[in-house]
């Protein structure tokens, strides 16, 4: 296993980054069993409660299972992984995951749409001034970061209003993994932002209790800068 000494600064999160690290590129694959606690500490220079805190941290994400008195043995993220993976796996290794990448933005398209549709129908009398705001927010702003952090915004509100918990960890997940990116995004996702109406349509919607206007509107707003992503992803992968 390549790994290398930890820097002690923070031992137990070095630790479980350099083992998430071997997981997710497939050195560590499904099934393997991961050297001993005492192996471990051996190779990365550090103590065996730092090791012990790490795997337990990497059980409960999923990526091991730790069986007291034998091995811990690699599992299947595909099978045993939550949604709060999404950020690490989308910058594994410290690049774009392109694969995570289209998977975040198709999710987004056919989970936004639902979300807006599900507002429409269960919204309370707060919903819409909080949207009008969020979108008034975006208008006035020039900066394309903050709009962006403005149409998050505005998702929020429409997310809270869906009274979904599954919803709202999908987008908690989902946003952690797209926040990151935010300056890398600006100019694709200036096609997006930039259509405000597209924007004061859904809230329209939203306010008329139209829940199948606020499903087509939300889908017609999220689905040119989605495709012009992913045909940006496609072009990397040759």
């Amino acid at each position: 296993m390549p790994l290398q000494p930890v820097n002690r600064r923070s031992v137990p999160d070095e630790v479980f980054d350099q083992l998430f690290g071997e997981v997710i590129s497939g050195s560590l694959a499904p099934g393997e069993n991961l050297p001993s606690e005492r192996r471990l500490a051996e190779v990365l220079g550090v103590s065996r409660p730092a090791v012990r805190e790490a795997l337990q941290r990497l059980a409960h994400a999923g990526l091991v299972e730790v069986r007291q008195g034998d091995a811990t043995t690699v599992r299947d993220i595909r099978r045993s992984g939550g949604l709060d993976l999404l950020p690490r796996l989308l910058f594994a290794g410290g690049e774009i995951d392109l694969a995570v990448a289209r998977s975040i933005l198709e999710a987004r398209l056919h989970v936004g749409p639902k979300i807006a549709e599900l507002a429409a129908r269960r919204r309370g009398p707060t919903l819409v001034p909080q949207l009008e705001a969020a979108v008034q927010a975006l208008k006035d702003d020039s900066d394309p970061v903050a709009r962006q952090r403005h149409a998050l915004t505005f998702w929020d509100h429409l997310t809270d209003a869906a009274d979904s918990v599954t919803f709202r960890l999908m987008f908690n997940s989902l946003r952690a993994a797209y926040e990151p990116a935010l300056d890398a995004l600006a100019q694709v996702m200036a096609t997006e932002v930039d259509r405000t109406c597209a924007y004061d349509a859904v809230v329209t919607a939203i306010a008329d209790a139209d829940a199948d206007a606020a499903h087509s509107r939300a889908e017609a707003l999220l689905r040119p800068a989605t495709e012009a992503l992913i045909e940006v992803i496609n072009q990397l992968e040759g």
